[in-house]
């Protein structure tokens, strides 16, 4: 990100990195900056604006076939995810197709915080393996215990065990994320444990800025 688009007046914003383990609960915490006065750059959503522009369908339809457009004339993301998982060249074919696209979006967003933004945050599943911590002053890592994720998943993603271990493998395994994160934020209790946990943290990220 550019120091200047960091800067409000005098004051320097600082930009905070939040990642979690799968069905941690990182909307959650998110939703929590957010009403703490944080501007949210949300990946999953970036990408899905990005994966809606007709010219980024076009591509894909042109790279892969008629099968990865979806009905309603916009990407399949389940038949792309098929595609890319597993094969590291499509992987990052994608992503040097999408990935500038979001970073202008974000980038866009940040632009536009208000003067008393408290921090930017960037939410990505992937911060680390696409190399976005090190654009951050703070890494948050939101866990969760292992069943409590499954439940999530289970719930709201329709996977099962076996997919939720094999996307995981996928990703930085847990522990190397939590070594790499400035403070690790555990969504193991309710609600109200879990925003007094997410707002000392942000006081302590942004403390002295």
């Amino acid at each position: 990100m550019d120091a200047d688009r960091r800067m409000t007046g005098s004051r320097r914003v600082p930009v905070i990195g939040l990642a979690g383990g799968i069905g941690a609960g990182k909307s959650a915490v998110a939703s929590v900056l957010a009403r703490a006065g944080c501007v949210i750059s949300d990946s999953d959503r970036d990408a899905a604006e990005v994966l809606a522009d007709p010219s980024v369908v076009e591509t894909l339809r042109g790279w892969w076939g008629d099968e990865v457009v979806a009905p309603d004339g916009g990407v399949d993301r389940s038949v792309i995810a098929g595609r890319i998982f597993g094969d590291d060249g499509a992987r990052r074919r994608l992503e040097s197709l999408v990935h500038p696209k979001i970073h202008r979006l974000r980038e866009a967003r940040f632009a536009a915080a208000p003067p008393d933004v408290v921090a930017l945050v960037i939410d990505a599943p992937l911060l680390f393996e696409a190399g976005l911590a090190e654009s951050c002053d703070a890494v948050f890592f939101v866990d969760a215990p292992w069943s409590s994720r499954l439940a999530r998943v289970v719930e709201h993603r329709g996977w099962n065990e076996s997919e939720l271990r094999r996307r995981e493998a996928a990703q930085l395994p847990i522990e190397e994320k939590r070594r790499r994160a400035t403070l690790v934020i555990e969504n193991d209790s309710d609600a109200d444990a879990l925003e007094s946990s997410v707002l000392a943290a942000l006081r302590r990220s942004t403390a002295d800025r």
